[in-house]
């Protein structure tokens, strides 16, 4: 596109369709990205607030281990968020989460 031919006006417009392209286009982007997120959250079965976490403000921090699997210390779980499958088999046998606490 040879621009150097464009009055003033002609080169005005052109700039505000420009403005106007490149705002639908960041929208659609936008519009395309929450889409994908949401589908991997419902493929994972996860809530959506889960997966992004703090709103920002604050800062996120590694939790300390707080539970250990009795027979395999490499499976450990903070107590924070979902419970892991091997707690829930500890607790669907009647055992006490206290027993797990490290």
């Amino acid at each position: 596109m040879n621009l150097s031919n464009l009055n003033i006006a002609e080169l005005r417009d052109l700039e505000e369709k420009t403005r106007r392209e490149i705002k639908k286009r960041e929208s659609e982007e936008l519009t395309r990205a929450r889409d994908e997120i949401l589908s991997i959250a419902q493929k994972l079965g996860v809530p959506l607030k889960e997966i992004l976490g703090a709103t920002g403000k604050q800062k996120s921090t590694k939790a300390a281990k707080h539970y250990q699997h009795p027979d395999n210390p490499e499976l450990h779980w903070s107590g924070r968020g979902r419970k892991p499958g091997w707690v829930k088999d500890w607790l669907a046998t009647g055992q006490a989460l206290e027993a797990l606490r490290t």
